[in-house]
This record gives structure tokens, C-alpha cells and sequence, in this order.
């Protein structure tokens, strides 16, 4: 039987999550990954090296890992000392040498993917290194992703630069072969939209056959998503890529328990409402379903839920938009 083409698009801590479940199931997978983090050990290892940032690669790496655990724990070690070492993840430095060894950061990629073990292709956005910048609301610019929730204003869009950066071509390739293309959870204006607002990617986004499914985040996020509801999120994808390039959006119908609420209470997070009415209204088929993983304490996406879900809409558009 054919196997359905994924394409997931995104980065930051959702993305992975999904990973997990998807890598189970018979379908070709692609997944083309964000890399514009400047904080924490990639941030350090871009001050040092004119590389793309390396964090985002190594969690798909090892989300989707077939290997023993014990390897895995290793690839994911953070050095806590004294030293210069302190904060780096062993992952990290490993991306490093092999982008050494090898004079490509997309060559490295698919080396250590190799070694892992991986059944899926995994593309980073772009082959170089990339600024991301937000235009907030007052006008004033924000310099680099660490940067632009801190300053909690409203962000009105965000680019990057240098601003004629090309994807790699594989990205391109994946978007327009897909049957089913999934824009994951996760930091809305600075882990999914760096990925997609390069103007090869928006054009193929706008041009491909696929089906393209949002699995919406259930929780905002200060100095990001402020206020935001689903229809929202939505809409500043659109303010990015243009609008009806998204099919399909799965939503958390379920409340989230008080004790949880409460706990993101603190960091000034809630719940991501919608309406169905406004989310049909832009062309959207809205999946309301229990999305969340009951057996954690904090917020999690259930990854054999959000996989059935993605695997049954694949199934069910293989053939895409026709």
C-alpha cells in the first residue's frame, strides 16, 4: 500500500511531541525545522560558528531516534560546569563537528540522522545562518529571537535576515509532493512562522496540493500570543503566507483542570479559546478533540492522539486538494 507523504513544519518543544507519535506510523515522513534560535547553547555556538542554529535539528533528531535509550540520554546530555562547556548540549556539539568534517550544515543533518537511525527525512529551513526580527505594534523592531517575547508587546509580524535567504531546495520539493503538510504546535511568531514566511516556502505553501492541517497550541504564550484565541493564531498565519493556506485546524475541546491552570496562571498563560463559527468562516474544517496527554501535570499534547488524527487525514487525502 502507498504510504501517505507528511510534511511537518515547525520547532521549539511541540514539535518533537508530535514527532514521537508520527514515527511509529507507515507513512513518508519529512520534517523541515526552524533554525533561527539564538539563545541558550545555540546561541552560543552562533556567536562562535556562522552556522545555523543546531537545537531545534538535534531535539527532531532525537525525538524521532531509534536507538537505545541510553544513547539518546547521551545525545541530549547538558553540560553543567565551570567551564565553557557549561549549558551546551552534547548534540549540539556534535552538529558542530560534523558540519566541520563536513563543510554543510544540511550534509551534517543527514549524517547524525543516519546514525540515529531515523525513517525520515529531516531538512532545516534554510542552509545558513538566519536572523529573526519582529515588527511590533508601536513600530519599534526587535533584533533576534531570544529577544522578542521578553519585551511582551504585540507583535505585528516578524521577518528575517538577511531577508533574500533561500530555502533549501528540499523544503520546496517536500512542501509540493506532500499529500498531508502539518504546521505543529509551539512558539507561533518565533518557532512556526520562521519557517514558513521565506517567499519560496510561502509561494510553494500557496501552490501545493496538500491538504494542510494546524494542530493549534492550547496555551498562549506571554509576550507572543497575548490574548490570542485559535481563530487568532490563525490569523496571523494568514497576515504572513496569505490566506486559505491552511485547511483543517485541530483545537483542545476539553478544560483544562484548575491545578494545571493554575500553575501557567503564574507565567501568565491560558487557555487557547475558539469559536467554531469565525474558524469556518475562514475555510477551516475544525477538529475538536481531546488533545492533551492526562497522565502529565503540565501541558502536553497526547503524541498517539495528535498521530492518529494526522494519519487519518492523510489516509483520507492522499490524492490532496485535487
Amino acid at each position: 500500500m502507498q504510504k501517505p507523504k507528511v510534511v511537518v513544519l515547525g520547532g521549539g518543544t511541540g514539535m518533537p511531541v508530535l514527532l514521537k507519535g508520527l514515527k511509529h506510523l507507515p507513512i513518508d515522513l519529512s520534517v523541515i525545522v526552524t533554525v533561527a534560535d539564538d539563545g541558550g547553547s545555540s546561541g552560543k555556538i552562533r556567536q562562535d560558528m556562522d552556522i545555523p542554529a543546531p537545537g531545534d535539528i538535534r531535539n527532531v533528531i532525537a525525538a524521532l531516534a531509534n536507538v537505545d535509550d541510553e544513547m539518546n540520554e547521551m545525545f541530549q546530555h547538558r553540560f553543567q560546569t565551570n567551564n565553557e562547556l557549561s549549558g551546551h548540549a552534547l548534540g549540539n556539539l556534535v552538529l558542530v563537528a560534523l558540519n566541520h568534517m563536513t563543510g554543510n550544515f544540511y550534509e551534517a543533518v543527514k549524517k547524525l540522522a543516519n546514525i540515529f537511525q531515523v525513517n525520515a527525512n529531516i531538512i532545516p529551513v534554510v542552509n545558513e545562518a538566519v536572523v529573526l526580527n519582529a515588527l511590533m505594534d508601536d513600530g519599534s523592531i526587535i533584533i533576534g529571537e531570544s529577544n522578542i517575547p521578553v519585551h511582551n508587546k504585540k507583535i505585528d509580524r516578524v521577518f528575517l535576515t538577511p531577508n533574500n535567504v533561500k530555502p533549501l531546495p528540499e523544503t520546496v520539493e517536500a512542501i509540493l509532493e506532500a499529500d498531508v503538510i502539518v504546521i505543529s504546535p509551539g512558539s507561533l511568531y518565533t518557532s512556526i512562522l520562521p519557517n514558513i514566511i521565506i517567499s519560496d516556502i510561502v509561494k510553494a505553501l500557496n501552490e501545493t496540493k496538500a491538504k494542510t492541517m494546524y494542530v493549534c497550541n492550547v496555551m498562549t504564550q506571554l509576550g507572543e500570543t497575548n490574548d490570542y484565541d485559535a481563530t487568532s493564531h490563525v490569523q496571523a498565519i494568514y497576515n504572513h503566507i496569505g490566506p486559505h493556506t491552511i485547511d483543517a485546524i485541530v483545537v483542545h475541546k476539553e478544560a483544562i483542570s484548575k491545578p494545571i491552570r493554575q500553575i501557567y496562571e503564574k507565567e501568565q498563560s491560558f487557555p487557547v479559546t475558539y469559536n467554531i463559527e469565525e474558524l469556518e468562516q475562514l475555510g477551516l474544517e475544525v477538529m475538536e478533540e481531546h488533545i492533551l496527554d492526562p497522565h502529565k501535570t503540565v501541558v502536553r499534547h497526547n503524541k498517539e492522539k495528535i498521530a492518529e488524527i494526522i494519519y487519518d487525514y492523510a489516509m483520507n487525502n492522499m490524492n490532496g486538494k485535487g
